[in-house]
């Protein structure tokens, strides 16, 4: 899908800021957003802070599935902007669908015709450094029962070497099976009420293999449509959490070699893939 990655220090835009005050003004959609959370460090509190307002311009609600481990200013302050919250268990990387049905099944109690679910830390990275990419991604929602929202080259160009590498392969082995080149990674997806009650009550994969799972589990019933476009504002959003730890190491690339050079970091993006062809297998 992707002919070629570039190094990360090519990717020369990848913090350029957007001013939020240019997010397309649009009127809002039935769309609720679903999301995980996990942030036992409270890295993500002023981040949250500054984004969530424009968050809740796009979306009729947010319902966010968080770890019981996360910060309890952070969550407090989504209690009192108006966000749902529910706590649960931490799962781990390799059960993260379980985490993730559930923040699909938290937004269908907001009744909305539509949701979007990503991880809560990826939108707000997107609404800081891409809103008006947002905003109209929101209103394309409605296109399709179901929408994997991807990543551009550039925006994929921007993960760590190990995460891409790795990625690349389930991207290629999904593209075998179900004949679709998407970048099924990035975890974003658009959803119609009926496809995620359909996901939520028939699609039973617990592990991070819901990336793959939940558009072949839907594509087997031939019952919904499926769509797909690719994004700016999937870029690599991790560093946002770790500003202190990039500064320490004299920069964004010194602090991206430093992951790559983690042997656990391989291992980790390994067991995930494994995880996500795993789930694959199981609509051959």
């Amino acid at each position: 899908m992707f002919a070629d990655y570039a190094d990360y220090t090519d990717c020369r835009n990848f913090f350029s800021r957007f001013d939020p005050n240019e997010a397309i003004r649009e009127p809002m959609i039935p769309c609720v957003l679903a999301a995980t959370h996990h942030d036992p460090d409270g890295r993500l509190l002023d981040q949250t802070a500054r984004m969530l307002p424009i968050l809740l311009e796009h979306f009729s609600g947010i319902a966010v599935h968080a770890t019981d481990v996360t910060d309890q200013r952070g969550l407090d302050l989504l209690v009192q902007s108006g966000v749902h919250v529910r706590q649960a268990p931490p799962a781990g990387h390799l059960l993260l669908g379980q985490a993730r049905r559930g923040a699909v099944e938290f937004a269908l109690e907001l009744d909305s015709d539509f949701v979007l679910f990503c991880d809560l830390d990826r939108m707000l990275h997107w609404a800081e450094y891409q809103p008006a990419e947002l905003a109209r991604c929101v209103l394309r929602i409605p296109e399709h029962d179901f929408t994997v929202i991807g990543r551009t080259a550039r925006a994929f160009a921007t993960h760590p070497r190990n995460q891409r590498d790795t990625e690349a392969i389930v991207n290629q082995v999904f593209a075998q099976v179900s004949g679709q080149a998407w970048d099924v990674t990035a975890a974003a997806r658009g959803l119609s009420r009926r496809a995620a009650q359909a996901i939520v009550s028939g699609c039973v994969e617990d592990s991070v293999g819901t990336d793959t799972a939940w558009p072949l589990f839907l594509m087997r019933t031939e019952a919904y449509s499926l769509g797909y476009f690719e994004t700016e504002g999937m870029e690599f959003e991790t560093p946002d959490r770790f500003g202190d730890q990039v500064e320490a190491l004299g920069g964004l690339a010194a602090w991206m070699e430093r992951l790559d050079l983690d042997v656990r970091e391989w291992a980790l993006r390994l067991e995930i893939a494994r995880a996500e062809v795993a789930a694959i297998q199981s609509y051959m």
